[in-house]
């Protein structure tokens, strides 16, 4: 079934299994970089009418933008750093980013409770009247006053808490919402190369070439563009000295977070915005149903962005922090998970880590009588569509106009349904497959919206979906994920695409590893015959 859909529908065309030879042709666009901003602007694009090709080294969302806090929200701290810019742009994309996503984007509530000693209640009113207010707030709920006399928001916490402030944002699935770009713009006619490395660039006059080295066969070819995106994120300074040949570039302040994660500390569906003493914020969330997520933390990095991990230091801080805050403390010994990320942030100078702008920086390298380069420097996920729209806006400077922006409107592969209409989706699903559990269906569906059927295509059963591989992990969904969605390793799966390494033993992760490194390579001969 899944190699006649593939052959009909131009998938192993566009996968990235091997470098294939694709007819010889100038792309209007070459993008370095499978995050969120590369996926964005490759969509965005592509769906204005360019020819689009981009290729990321690793997986999609190996880097940064699976390291996030995974929050869409407008950065309530910004505000003391005057970005109010930024923080207008982001409130106003919480909104249109969950119409295009309500699968994988849900809002969630925020309590900050005040600590008597740091920012004032009155600071801290005046942020939220101003979050609440400049970013064309529609269907989110308003910022209210809590009392924590009395309010369930209280019964984790220290009893020295009389009074909060609840407000909303936006929860996103991270890595999920950059493969659900890059599929959208493979649909819409995009090349998506995967485990794919650009290894040299040069321009003339007209067009760049391109080198690309396949990471998994060692294939090489070349790519002709007429113009080159570099959207490499922590390693854009890197693409300008080794892959361009730039003498000196140093534009970008790498700054690590990091996360744990621990056994669900509360059952409320709130999230926590805590205060340290330092001056820095943390936030406890809601995580996997069984988990609390705990995070972020702030320092300049200055290792091999691909080699990131947590400090002893860093773990230590963030238990520290949330056990200022919850009656029972969290200790090293609870930590089940953690993970880190380099935010490649503009270098502006700023004193601190947690200073420096979280905005977006855009320069164009366009030497006179050669092929132009466009560099992203910064950014956020929130931001990601405004950033791919104003990328759009100096490509067309040098390629010509082409479609209209799109994206405001554009929903997203499986968030083909209204945002408020979550629930009643997913109980025609669970109709649909009765033989789902309610965990499983909503699981399914969280993930992969409206496309959960066709993941589960014809099945009656759950032995329709074959072989288990831990906790409610299936066959077919590893199948849809490689045939979809450019996973090929375990890590690819469990960390990525879902979050069932939180749930499989070792043992299980091995057999599914085993699994996918023989399904992978089946279907990289079918693509070279």
């Amino acid at each position: 079934m899944y190699v006649s859909q593939l052959r009909t529908n131009g998938a192993l065309r566009n996968h990235g299994w091997g470098l294939l030879g694709l007819a010889e042709q100038i792309y209007d666009i070459f993008v370095i970089g499978g995050g969120i901003n590369g996926c964005g602007i490759a969509r965005d694009a592509v769906g204005r009418g360019f020819s689009v090709f981009l290729a990321e080294m690793n997986d999609l969302a190996s880097g940064t933008s699976s390291g996030s806090t995974k929050l869409i929200h407008g950065g309530l701290r910004y505000l003391e750093y005057y970005e109010f810019r930024l923080v207008r742009e982001s409130l106003m994309e919480r909104e249109v980013l969950w119409a295009n996503a309500p699968h994988i984007i849900w809002p969630m509530r925020f309590v900050l409770p005040h600590h008597a000693g740091l920012r004032p209640a009155w600071l801290l009113r005046l942020g939220l009247f101003l979050y609440d207010h400049i970013g064309g707030r529609k269907k989110l709920p308003a910022t209210r006053t809590l009392d924590m006399t009395r309010d369930p928001a209280a019964k984790p916490l220290k009893s020295l808490y009389t009074r909060a402030f609840e407000y909303s944002d936006c929860w996103v699935n991270d890595a999920r919402f950059v493969a659900l770009n890059a599929r959208d713009a493979a649909d819409r006619g995009a090349v998506v190369r995967t485990r794919t490395r650009v290894v040299s660039a040069r321009r003339d006059a007209e067009t760049w070439t391109l080198t690309l080295k396949d990471g998994l066969t060692g294939e090489t070819e070349e790519v002709r563009a007429r113009l080159v995106v570099n959207a490499a994120g922590p390693w854009v300074d890197e693409v300008l000295t080794g892959v361009v040949g730039a003498n000196d570039a140093h534009n970008v302040r790498l700054v690590q977070g990091s996360h744990i994660v621990v056994r669900k500390k509360f059952d409320d569906p709130r999230a926590y915005f805590f205060q340290n003493t330092d001056g820095r914020i943390i936030f406890a969330i809601p995580y996997e149903q069984d988990f609390t997520l705990i995070g972020t933390t702030d320092q300049d990095y200055h290792g091999n962005p691909a080699e990131v991990k947590i400090s002893d230091a860093e773990i230590d801080y963030l238990c520290a922090a949330a056990s200022e805050y919850f009656v029972e403390p969290v200790k090293r010994e609870h930590v089940v998970w953690t993970y880190s990320g380099v935010r490649p942030l503009y270098d502006d100078g700023a004193s601190k880590a947690q200073e420096a702008t979280r905005d977006y920086v855009l320069k164009a390298d366009a030497v006179e009588g050669k092929a132009p380069l466009l560099n992203i420097f910064g950014g956020k996920i929130t931001t990601y569509r405004r950033l791919s729209e104003h990328m759009l806006e100096k490509i067309e400077a040098f390629l010509g106009k082409r479609g209209q922006p799109w994206t405001a409107a554009g929903k997203l592969p499986g968030g083909d349904f209204a945002a408020t209409t979550f629930d009643a989706e997913l109980q025609k699903l669970k109709t649909e497959y009765p033989f789902l559990d309610a965990a499983h269906a909503r699981r399914l569906f969280r993930l992969y919206g409206t496309k959960a059927r066709t993941l589960l295509g014809q099945a009656t059963s759950i032995e329709d979906l074959g072989k288990n591989f831990g906790s409610d992990l299936y066959e077919a969904e590893v199948r849809y994920q490689i045939a979809h969605e450019w996973a090929v390793t375990a890590q690819d799966v469990l960390w990525r695409r879902t979050k069932k390494g939180l749930h499989l033993t070792a043992d299980e992760a091995a057999a599914l590893d085993r699994f996918m490194e023989d399904a992978v390579d089946r279907r990289r001969r079918l693509a070279a015959e």
